[in-house]
């Protein structure tokens, strides 16, 4: 039961660590292969005629970068 307590212990502290340094960095988490882009894709569907809930999201996404203040 020690050695269950210990090791309990030890995740507790590592998932604490890593909660802390996402919170200081702020960074979003990322694969570490490339993701889409790397297989040539532009977007998730990659289809000639995105369906209507896709290009209403393709429309609001277009408005907020237009929107962002860089």
């Amino acid at each position: 039961m020690q050695t269950f307590l210990m090791v309990f212990a030890l995740f507790v502290l590592v998932v604490l660590a890593m909660a802390i340094g996402y919170m200081v960095q702020r960074k979003s988490i990322s694969g570490s292969c490339g993701g889409i882009s790397s297989l040539g894709m532009d977007k998730a569907c990659d289809c000639d005629d995105p369906c209507d809930k896709r290009k209403a999201r393709m429309k609001k996404e277009q408005q907020w970068k237009e929107n962002q203040i860089n």
